[in-house]
């Protein structure tokens, strides 16, 4: 039953990065200005040979590496969440399954569709409890290392590499400015939809999943011994 439970996860887990991936490109096909954190990457791919993916993987590594630093312990989806977003983006951009918008108006809608999607990506990956996204454990990092709300920081976040992005030659733009004010409520309006509160949810991390692995282990030598002690008695 465990293990049904923890392939159940695994695969809402794999849809939510899979649709957060589709979000992404939807904010950067609008052409209206992609996200702080995808603006930074853009700029960054700007000069180097990478792709966009790449430059995902490579930031999340960084990012979850400054995190452990800041003793914020990271969780299987966080490495998931590091790897596969990237993976995805590139995967999706090969096949050219999402086109560029054309008009105002189908910039707008795309624009919008990603932030909704993205929303549902996070609510799917956050919900398995097995540990946030490299840049939400930033935010949470940042928050108490500095003493402020997680919204203060998330702003400075995304202020810093928004700027970040544009030095390196990416254009921010209108979308980039409606993304920062949009994805918090579009988070929100989520979870009432699906009846949960994000609050609620306990995240393992990979330090919870060795201390139970070496439990596990250390058992059978303390069972053996609570037999002997029965016996000699």
């Amino acid at each position: 039953m465990r293990s049904i439970n923890c392939f159940r996860k695994l695969i809402l887990l794999m849809f939510g990065l899979f649709l957060f991936s589709i979000g992404i490109l939807l904010t950067i096909h609008s052409q209206l200005g992609a996200a702080p954190w995808d603006t930074f990457q853009i700029g960054f791919v700007n000069h180097t040979g990478l792709t966009l993916g790449q430059v995902s993987q490579i930031v999340g590594a960084t990012i979850i590496l400054v995190n452990i630093v800041m003793k914020e312990v990271p969780g299987w989806a966080t490495i998931l969440n590091m790897y596969f977003i990237g993976y995805f983006i590139d995967l999706i951009e090969v096949f050219w399954l999402i086109p560029t918008a054309r008009g105002l108006l189908g910039k707008i809608v795309m624009l919008l569709a990603g932030i909704i999607i993205m929303s549902w990506g996070t609510y799917f990956y956050i919900n398995t409890g097995w540990g946030a996204g490299p840049r939400d454990g930033l935010m949470l990092g940042l928050s108490r290392r500095l003493s402020i709300n997680v919204g203060k920081a998330r702003t400075v976040i995304e202020i810093s590499v928004a700027a970040a992005g544009f030095a390196l030659g990416a254009k921010p733009g209108i979308g980039t400015i409606l993304f920062a004010l949009l994805i918090g409520p579009a988070v929100q309006i989520t979870y009432r939809l699906g009846g949960k509160d994000p609050k609620t949810v306990k995240h393992r991390t990979l330090v919870d999943d060795y201390n139970a692995l070496v439990s596990l282990r250390k058992r059978p030598a303390s069972v053996e011994k609570t037999l002997r002690i029965s016996e000699d008695s």
